[in-house]
């Protein structure tokens, strides 16, 4: 500016004809103006002079020249940029220095972008959706499968069980019996009611039963001991004349020798080793 009326508010010299800078509605030449009121620049740490163009950024101030990218040294005037520990950067330096990639399409997230995160990873909102309906899942509760997040609904509706006995949704652990899945709680004993989960069962007519239940209303008695015959874990029977007894139990009569894989003889109810029965 040229004054042509007034003087300088600090030094009192003419301004007529002279260049001056008003502050608070008082002028004052340049050389005053700069002493007294020049930020200085952040970068070069010089004055900034009242006629050049003072860029200020959250109570900092830079020359026009000195407004930089800190790595690239590309100019930031009038471009977007992000500050990291008080450095200016272009954004694409901090995106390739600080800024994360999105889990699902890899791309950076560009600083100011709204970001997702979820188990130590990174979304960008719009990844940040059910694989299945393609709906945001924001905060709402989810399920991942195959590092692929579903909503509840729609992972429920392609991947969860649903109970044989109940047919509600099986959500976590359950028991497969015949091909099929049960809810823990729901795979009982056809007799008892009681829970077989864990516990040992015997298949009968396409039902489970506890072993106690098994042995009342189906197992065969043993002919020698009288006890029910389960065949549980494998355990070895023998069976003659629908008769069974326990592998332990079939013994010669008299003798008590082990007859399992030997040849007897029978005489009335009784079983006998070949040298105990030519004997009788």
């Amino acid at each position: 500016m040229t004054s042509n009326q007034t003087d300088c508010h600090y030094c009192l010299q003419s301004l007529r004809g002279r260049k001056y800078a008003l502050r608070e509605e008082n002028a004052y030449c340049v050389t005053c103006y700069d002493s007294l009121f020049a930020n200085p620049c952040e970068e070069c740490k010089k004055p900034i002079e009242c006629d050049s163009k003072d860029l200020a950024y959250k109570g900092r101030h830079w020359h026009e020249r000195c407004f930089n990218c800190a790595k690239c040294s590309r100019s930031l005037v009038e471009k977007p940029f992000a500050a990291k520990d008080e450095l200016l950067l272009c954004t694409e330096c901090y995106s390739n220095e600080y800024s994360s990639k999105c889990f699902h399409c890899q791309k950076t997230i560009m600083p100011g972008s709204r970001k997702m995160e979820f188990k130590g990873s990174s979304w960008h909102e719009s990844c940040f959706v059910c694989q299945y309906c393609r709906q945001p899942l924001g905060t709402k509760p989810l399920i991942t499968k195959d590092n692929e997040n579903y909503c509840v609904p729609c992972f429920e509706k392609q991947f969860a069980h649903h109970c044989y006995s109940c047919k509600k949704v099986i959500t976590s652990g359950g028991v497969t019996y015949h091909d099929q899945p049960w809810h823990k709680e729901c795979f009982v004993c056809a007799g008892c009611k009681t829970q077989l989960s864990g516990q040992r069962f015997i298949s009968k007519d396409e039902y489970p039963y506890c072993v106690d239940c098994y042995s009342r209303f189906y197992a065969e008695k043993c002919a020698a001991c009288k006890k029910p015959i389960t065949a549980l874990g494998g355990a070895k029977f023998i069976s003659f004349e629908e008769r069974q007894w326990h592998g332990e139990c079939f013994n010669c009569a008299k003798c008590s020798v082990s007859l399992v894989g030997e040849e007897f003889l029978t005489k009335q109810d009784d079983v006998l080793c070949n040298e105990c029965g030519s004997a009788s």
